[in-house]
């Protein structure tokens, strides 16, 4: 009885043991778009400021060594990949990942990259657009290597991530006055889902069946927010929150009505502002001991660059902490949160 009080016990446990049985993956290929919350290297390749191949990053990864992962260790695309039964994680496509590797997915994904390209153009970060040009590549590939009929099987049985956003809000639109005097938070918000829209359209015309994207998180929350908005306060800034709400509200709405354009569409909104939200307000709840600061330097601004080998007062143990940086999640933040993504992404799986 107590496994069915705990419906993801129950899931996670029935997940491995089907792999465990077949020692096969749940699906045939992981494939990962978006920013620096998904990018595993993509930006090592590339040439922008917005790297992360450099310590403190990486030092609690498997390999204990820096990767091009804005995190101490693993992503929640990483623990993903780990809870369908991939014994490797979806290599950066820029890299030079052996050919069996690439017939099970790769990772697209580059910080500072968002639904609007201009904000990518801003960074040196490759746009959303670049990426799906990046992933039509990858399909040519796999034709290549296994041929069309079980490359279609990989497309439209492979399950396919997006994560963006946050940095088209937080690098620019709300650092940008040009945009403000433009737009609206509402009518910003709107532009990027037309992006949105138009990205989902390509994928399926590419043959991919199997979509989820995540919300924005609670971007007031980030202790970088803080830091830049906040004037002195330590609380979340609520008018972020806010415009983040309303955007994940139309990205339900734009969603549904893919849903209803293409019915053999498996696409699922991924909700983390909540999952997130909820280790911030209630981190003991939860197993931390620190939701307001991060874990690298002063915990309050550092992100990329400014979280390096030097930055004086780096915790010695992120485990306690929900924030490694300014910006982005700690390895054990991203545990539960893909946690939550598995719960709520089983018909991408089914």
């Amino acid at each position: 009885m107590g496994y069915f009080r705990c419906p993801l016990l129950l899931i996670l446990l029935l997940l491995c043991l089907a792999n465990i049985i077949t020692g096969v993956p749940l699906v045939p290929a992981l494939c990962i778009f978006g920013d620096s919350v998904t990018d595993v290297g993509n930006n090592n390749y590339v040439t922008t400021l917005l790297r992360a191949n450099f310590f403190p990053y990486g030092r609690d990864f498997v390999t204990h060594k820096p990767t091009g992962r804005f995190c101490n260790g693993k992503l929640a695309a990483d623990y993903t990949a780990e809870y369908l039964g991939f014994d490797t994680y979806p290599p950066p496509y820029l890299s030079p990942a052996n050919d069996t590797l690439l017939l099970t997915g790769a990772n697209f994904a580059s910080a500072g990259s968002g639904f609007y390209d201009t904000t990518s153009h801003l960074y040196q970060a490759i746009t959303l657009s670049e990426q799906v040009s990046y992933y039509r590549e990858w399909q040519n590939q796999v034709v290549r290597i296994a041929g069309n009929e079980r490359a279609n099987t990989i497309f439209s049985g492979g399950i396919h991530i997006l994560s963006a956003g946050s940095s088209d809000f937080l690098l620019n639109y709300y650092i940008n006055p040009l945009l403000n005097a433009l737009y609206t938070p509402s009518q910003f918000s709107d532009m990027l889902l037309r992006s949105y829209s138009i990205f989902i359209q390509d994928l399926y015309g590419l043959g991919v069946r199997r979509i989820g994207v995540t919300t924005l998180p609670p971007i007031g929350c980030l202790p970088a927010a803080i830091t830049l908005f906040g004037f002195g306060s330590s609380n979340c800034i609520l008018r972020l929150n806010r415009d983040a709400m309303m955007f994940n509200n139309k990205l339900n709405t734009t969603s549904q009505k893919l849903i209803a354009r293409y019915p053999d569409l498996k696409h699922v909104v991924f909700d983390i502002y909540q999952p997130l939200l909820d280790m911030i307000q209630q981190p003991s709840d939860n197993g931390f001991l620190e939701s307001k600061r991060g874990c690298c330097g002063t915990g309050t601004i550092e992100t990329s660059l400014l979280c390096n080998a030097m930055s004086i007062g780096t915790c010695s143990n992120a485990t306690g902490y929900v924030f490694w940086d300014g910006f982005h999640p700690s390895e054990a933040a991203n545990q539960i949160m893909s946690q939550n993504l598995l719960r709520q992404g089983i018909n991408l799986i089914s």
